[in-house]
């Protein structure tokens, strides 16, 4: 089997592009679905968040694009707006060695009618929401008569979410004689029914390796809810860990907690239902660029939460079932790496514990007076710049990269991850230098002009 992405039959440029993204090995889905889906053949793909699903899509998708047809030539679909904007990204990375790709994200929770105007100047590859593409091809009329493949990302968060009718819909209105890409964390019966609908021959394959037993290790302890409050400061030291995310089932406790761990002078976010769009975009964009060490989030909110090197998982309230609690662990074990999760409960939810050990044979159950706090404080490298100024005013990373070392001549190392929205941009800058960075951002033009920042 194919084990390295240099032994694919793909372009020399390509694999270099590869080679400079540092995808050298591949995950156990990437080796299972390329061979496959390279070969032009519909897939139906079982694989957990973390897996390596995304670039398992991105290099067929790319391989097949013909960047001399202006016309969209590929579509993805994505539960959720963060998830879609992140697959974009991904897609941008993987063919950047191609000049001039228009990867076109259409989604709900942004003004409908600039997408319009952004569709008028064309695509290559469109990744959208079930709902809002339906709309675009109701209303907008979108060409999508080129269409040469689909893809289906987390199928199973698409179907709980109520997008069963509006998927079929999309189906109904792109070209038969497509390829056909289904990724799932799950195989049940809605799933197999709409893989049947769409798919055409497709080739099964399964990873289930993510969240085997010997990548997270899980710890339970029984806690009232002021113990939780207590106990969560004193975990997060005796672990040592730098990245959090804890989840509650209700956005009043979100709030309550991040209140309890700010008095302990720990820097806290809250991503639940009353955020608005670009609220939630900014927390994510925050917790992702490790500017904050802890993100407390309801199910809801978090769904499409794609980040890695979470290295701690904290469950406040026990999930309401086994598949939103493997889906919560899940973050804390990406493409391989281990992971650590510990969960409460207390009399009310320790009826919840038989479906745990059902599915999980090495649970841990510790003892609360066993857990000990240390000299450990934990903290983040980085701060946010936040830049106004986005997609919409040509803004793109390489200027901004631009303006903060050779403009201000920050080093390169001290600049991380920067995040380009459609009017703002988000720039991780490590804390020792980021009163420099935002007074010489001040100072100096990003395309000819001065643009306002703010350090987040």
């Amino acid at each position: 089997m194919i084990k390295k992405f240099n032994e694919l039959k793909l372009p020399e440029k390509f694999l270099e592009n590869l080679d400079s993204l540092n995808y050298k090995e591949m995950t156990k889905i990437q080796e299972k679905s390329l061979p496959i889906s390279l070969e032009g053949k519909d897939l139906i793909a079982q694989a957990k968040t973390g897996s390596g699903k995304t670039v398992s899509f991105s290099i067929p998708i790319v391989k097949k694009l013909k960047v001399r047809k202006f016309t969209i030539q590929s579509l993805v679909l994505a539960p959720t707006r963060e998830l879609a904007n992140q697959i974009a990204q991904e897609i941008r990375k993987v063919s950047r060695h191609i000049h001039n790709v228009k990867v076109l994200t259409l989604c709900g929770g942004v003004p409908y009618k600039p997408q319009v105007a952004s569709l008028r100047h064309g695509a290559h590859i469109v990744v959208a929401t079930p709902g809002r593409i339906l709309q675009h091809i109701f209303e907008t009329k979108i060409d999508l008569s080129d269409l040469e493949m689909l893809v289906l990302d987390e199928a199973d968060k698409m179907l709980d979410m109520g997008f069963y009718e509006d998927i079929i819909k999309v189906v109904e209105a792109i070209p038969k004689n497509r390829q056909t890409m289904l990724f799932s964390a799950t195989y049940e019966e809605d799933i197999e029914k709409l893989a049947s609908l769409i798919t055409n021959e497709p080739v099964f394959i399964e990873d289930n390796s993510v969240h085997e037993k010997q990548v997270i290790n899980q710890t339970l302890y029984e806690a009232s809810e002021g113990e939780k409050d207590l106990l969560i400061p004193s975990l997060i030291e005796s672990r040592e860990a730098k990245s959090v995310l804890i989840f509650c089932n209700t956005k009043v406790k979100c709030d309550e907690l991040a209140d309890i761990l700010y008095e302990n002078d720990i820097d806290v976010l809250t991503l639940h239902s009353d955020l608005d769009q670009r609220e939630r975009d900014e927390t994510i964009i925050m917790f992702s660029n490790k500017s904050y060490p802890v993100l407390v989030a309801t199910d809801v909110a978090s769904r499409g939460l794609d980040i890695d090197d979470i290295d701690l998982v904290i469950n406040y309230d026990l999930a309401k079932d086994v598949k939103t609690h493997i889906h919560r662990i899940g973050r804390t074990a990406r493409a391989g790496k281990k992971g650590l999760a510990i969960s409460f409960y207390d009399e009310d939810s320790k009826y919840k514990l038989d479906m745990l050990e059902e599915r999980f044979d090495d649970l841990i159950f510790g003892k609360k007076e066993e857990i000990e706090a240390c000299n450990y404080e934990i903290d983040c490298d980085f701060r946010t710049l936040f830049i106004n100024g986005g997609k919409k005013h040509k803004v793109r990373a390489g200027d901004i990269l631009g303006a903060l070392t050779a403009g201000i001549g920050l080093p390169k190392d001290a600049i991380g991850k920067i995040d380009i929205l459609e009017f703002v941009s988000y720039v991780a800058i490590k804390k020792e230098y980021i009163d420099r960075a935002y007074e010489g951002l001040c100072k100096n033009k990003i395309k000819g002009k001065y643009i306002k920042c703010y350090i987040k």
